[in-house]
């Protein structure tokens, strides 16, 4: 059996299920979608088992600039891992009926109470309620970047099926575990020797573009759930499915978040009062963490809750900077979280010092390099201490580094390039230049996309820069 675990999930502060109190009209709306989704288990074929995942439990430091005493710091550090009581089985499968009969699903299978306890009945109630809370406002399009709930079961021994659109298999954390794996099997065979500069830039160009659009799709997706007033409370590299882990095929790369079993509603703030039983405790570790850095009536709570997903957003993308540009057992998630908790203290710069003193860590500090120091720049800013000072993932996706000013140039972007140049330019290019640059056929090219404009427009070029490499004699 394949285990996929889901190591740098952070939940033992942040088990916070409960039900979505709100306006009447909006509790009759979610009920209504959950008990549309949950349906017979006839409505599906089961397919084949692909393993299954749990969680580890690490207590989280963000924004808890509290004073401790040596004692409590011990504790601290003694409590940040541990293993989680749930496991979750993944099947494949597809509808058997109905108006989407034949689209493939996967199951994500919730052992029942015998098994799992109040905890994972608990996890799948939310995980539907959150769901049905994003897809069944008839006012807003659906996130391409949130991993879509179809519907559900249950069975009769209490196991909670839910059926999501099969939109891929893989996980930022596949994708960087076979970056970096492949990275040492380089290593291995004298692969690094062997490549000529031009080759080894185009590679290290594609990774680049890969993670920066995957990092765009998880902000993006993390941006639709805060605008609905939804926290995802557990975002991390599993937490992330892509449809492919090819650098090659980045221009089809498609990140969607799933786990939403943490996930929690931020409207109830206005009704927390009225939280009663084991839903009240389930949230207690987030609102306590909020209180210990002054965050006490309803808006703080609010903005303390973003801020939080934000920080949980600076790590995954610390994770991204650092581990598919790093051979494997180089750098891991844990390590990584605590260089930047424990060790300096969430100082990125004192990061960049101790990471410009190993070689095997050069490419990640290049990359977060770019742009004048843009990656650190934002890194930084996620991560702060102070969580009134952290961006809002709207902020975050606008900012120089994820912008979009460091793509290549991709035979995609022809058209708009040769327009482009002719309007910059009082020279007539030959065709076969501009094929040359969209290929990378011994021209390298940036090109520069503006992220702020409509859909369609998003992701077209605005701006390039091209560049050869030739040999002094032949320059004029």
């Amino acid at each position: 059996m394949l285990i996929l675990t889901a190591d740098y999930l952070s939940f033992s502060s942040r088990v916070c299920f409960f039900k979505p109190f709100s306006v009447n009209s909006r509790r009759t709306r979610i009920r209504r979608w959950c008990k549309a989704l949950i349906t017979s288990p006839d409505n599906f074929e089961v397919g084949r088992l692909i393993g299954s995942y749990g969680f580890m439990n690490i207590t989280s430091y963000s924004g808890m600039d509290t004073e401790y005493s040596p004692v409590d710091v011990g504790r601290l550090r003694a409590q940040d891992v541990g293993e989680g009581g749930v496991t979750i089985r993944i099947y494949e499968g597809r509808i058997a009926q109905g108006p989407n009969r034949g689209t493939p699903v996967i199951f994500k299978v919730y052992p029942g109470k015998q098994v799992g306890g109040v905890e994972a009945d608990s996890m799948a109630a939310n995980e539907l309620s959150a769901h049905a809370s994003l897809q069944g406002n008839s006012k807003s399009i659906a996130c391409q970047n949130v991993q879509i709930l179809l519907g559900g079961f249950e069975t009769k021994t209490g196991e909670q099926w839910l059926a999501f659109r099969n939109d891929g298999k893989y996980t930022a954390a596949d994708y960087a575990k076979v970056t970096s794996e492949k990275l040492s099997k380089d290593r291995e065979l004298g692969g690094q020797k062997l490549w000529n500069p031009f080759e080894r830039d185009e590679t290290i160009k594609r990774r680049r573009y890969f993670v920066t659009k995957l990092l765009q799709g998880a902000i993006r997706g993390l941006a639709y759930m805060h605008d609905h007033d939804i926290l995802h409370q557990s975002l991390g590299p599993a937490s992330v499915v892509l449809n492919t882990i090819a650098e090659k095929d980045a221009n089809y790369l498609v990140p969607r978040l799933r786990d939403l079993a943490f996930s929690v509603d931020i409207r109830v703030l206005q009704r927390f009062s009225e939280l009663e039983g084991g839903s009240k405790s389930l949230s207690e570790g987030l609102w306590r963490r909020a209180s210990a850095v002054g965050a006490f009536n309803t808006m703080d709570k609010r903005a303390f809750g973003i801020a939080d997903d934000i920080y949980e957003a600076g790590l995954l993308f610390a994770y991204l900077a650092f581990i598919p540009f790093c051979e494997a057992g180089v750098m891991d998630s844990l390590s990584l979280r605590r260089l930047l908790e424990n060790t300096f203290k969430q100082d990125v710069e004192a990061l960049r010092e101790y990471c410009l003193a190993d070689d095997r860590l050069l490419e990640a500090v290049k990359f977060l390099d770019l742009g004048n120091g843009a990656g650190w720049e934002l890194l930084q800013a996620m991560l702060n201490r102070d969580f009134r000072q952290r961006p809002i993932a709207e902020a975050v996706l606008n900012h120089r580094f994820m912008a979009g000013a460091f793509l290549p140039i991709r035979p995609s972007d022809l058209d708009i390039l040769a327009k482009l140049h002719g309007d910059l330019f009082p020279i007539r290019y030959e065709s076969e230049f501009f094929h040359n640059v969209v290929n990378g056929r011994g021209i390298v090219s940036w090109g520069a996309v503006d992220h702020s404009r409509p859909n369609a427009q998003s992701d077209e070029l605005i701006g390039f820069v091209t560049a050869r490499i030739i040999s002094a004699n032949e320059s004029e």
